[in-house]
């Protein structure tokens, strides 16, 4: 699993002068080109893959980052946006010929419009700052990726992350109203803003998700949303995760879309109640959390029909939080599921793909079923009502093979859920992490398209190049696409 391009070699009397020109632009220490320096940004929260840039650039104003743009973008070397390096894909992996640009010092929230229920911040913003900002006006942000306390905003929109509420508020891409961008050329463009549309495409939703390959974002406008009136949580506990999957459909299919509903199997449950002691029944082989809220009036009303539900698709018990600590509690378990996780096994290979969620049981058992082929212990964590899975492998790094079998292992589970009509991502994008299996989900002359988008925002391929969209040479290679006697389709596409 490796980045797909490889970038013209500086020589040192080069590299030298770009280090000496993107010092003149950036202020002190601001410029990270030491090996001591540069450790901390070899890879992102996908730490199996590592590689040391050639400098990152620490910008601390518009015009900065504007410079180091230019200044990389004339002596053709690559550009990869960093924010807190949280993301799980590789997508943040650096170059060895390239510059890091690290947005972490744009770090300010410009205005909280109370009267337009929005927010305009710069991208280094964490997610939870952005909500701890607008509670004392009763509004909050609402994507809240388990990373929330520490992810920031211009790598949710990078990835168009989700989180536990995404079922009823959206992922980011429904939560973004507007972007400011620089293009490789230094050029800024704003993109949406304050009004409910705008004119021309709808480059701010292509933007998002583009995982910093068209643009670098610099400011973000948000949708603040009012906190509802109550907010309760049932768990629910399962002797068959079959049971727990038809439950879930049971309730979408009734009308009601709770504000999050998430499910975890028995690995995770026990892994979580050990971490957090949130009050977890570790026998059961699932947990559903169903999140209602809304008007008092509404809350009790769809309280009463969840439980009834679940109490139907033969759920063993029940319960509700009845404080607001107790809720939180319950949320705590699942927000720290990850890293429960990762007390029971020296490593672990997170995926994320989507399903429908009709085939919610199917796949669970098929993802159990390849585990045992495998050798290799699988527990699952996802957005039950949206279908997002997050199958966690469980691997030793340190024995010969088994991370080369975690990725196969994981490369199954993703082309399993295109298989039956789901996606190879949900909310953690592709990076170089799923690059193989983007060639399973997309024919030739979709990905031609995507080359072509990118072109147009990028011709030299120097804006984050080798991540989210293979080349067709590499989907020939891995298998994945029809080749006519012996010649590529499209083969005068630009390869990047």
């Amino acid at each position: 699993m490796h980045a797909e391009v490889t970038p013209s070699t500086l020589d040192t009397e080069q590299r030298q002068r770009l280090f000496r020109e993107l010092q003149a632009e950036l202020p002190q220490e601001g410029l990270l080109h030491t090996t001591e320096e540069l450790r901390p940004y070899e890879c992102d929260a996908l730490p199996a893959y590592r590689r040391l840039p050639m400098a990152v650039a620490l910008p601390e104003t518009l015009e900065q980052a504007r410079a180091v743009l230019r200044i990389c973008r004339a002596a053709g070397v690559p550009v990869v946006a960093r924010g807190a390096g949280t993301g799980l894909s590789g997508g943040a992996l650096p170059l060895e010929n390239g510059v890091v640009l690290s947005l972490a010092r744009f770090n300010r929230i410009l205005e909280i419009d109370v009267d337009n229920r929005c927010a305009v911040v710069e991208p280094g913003v964490r997610n939870l700052a952005i909500t701890e900002a607008a509670a004392p006006h009763g509004l909050y942000y609402a994507p809240d990726p388990s990373s929330q306390i520490a992810c920031t905003i211009g790598g949710n929109v990078a990835e168009n992350s989700g989180g536990v509420h995404c079922l009823k508020y959206g992922l980011t891409v429904h939560n973004v109203i507007g972007l400011k961008i620089l293009t490789i050329d230094g050029e800024l463009v704003t993109l949406g803003g304050k009004t409910l549309d705008a004119p021309g495409y709808d480059l701010l939703a292509l933007m998002t998700g583009s995982e910093g390959m068209l643009g670098i974002i610099v400011e973000v406008t948000v949708r603040l949303l009012p906190r509802p009136e109550r907010a309760q949580v049932l768990m629910a506990s399962f002797d068959l995760v079959e049971d727990a999957g038809r439950a879930v459909t049971a309730i979408i299919g009734a009308g009601i879309i709770p504000g999050g509903l998430e499910m975890m199997d028995n690995p995770s449950i026990r892994a979580a109640e050990d971490f957090v002691h949130a009050g977890y029944p570790v026998d059961a082989a699932a947990m559903l959390l169903c999140e209602l809220d809304g008007s008092n009036a509404e809350v009790s009303e769809q309280i009463m029909k969840v439980r009834d539900l679940l109490l139907s698709h033969k759920a063993t018990d029940v319960s509700t939080a009845e404080t607001e600590e107790q809720r939180a509690r319950f949320w705590a378990g699942r927000k720290a599921a990850f890293p429960a996780v990762g007390r029971i096994s020296p490593d672990y290979y997170c995926m994320d793909g989507t399903i429908p969620r009709k085939h919610l049981a199917m796949v669970l058992n098929r993802i159990d079923e390849l585990g045992r082929e495998y050798g290799l212990r699988v527990a699952n964590v996802f957005h039950a009502g949206d279908g997002n899975l997050h199958p966690l492998i469980l691997f030793d790094a340190n024995v010969a093979g088994e991370l080369e079998k975690a990725e196969e292992l994981g490369g199954r589970i993703l082309e399993l859920c295109v298989e039956v009509g789901g996606t190879v991502t949900g909310e953690h994008g592709v990076g170089v992490e799923k690059l193989n299996q983007m060639c399973v989900q997309f024919s030739a002359e979709e990905l031609t398209q995507f080359h072509a988008i990118k072109a147009a925002f990028d011709p030299e391929s120097l804006l984050n190049p080798g991540k989210a969209v293979p080349t067709l040479h590499r989907c020939a290679e891995f298998g994945a696409m029809h080749v006519k006697n012996g010649q590529l389709p499209f083969p005068d596409l630009p390869r990047f």
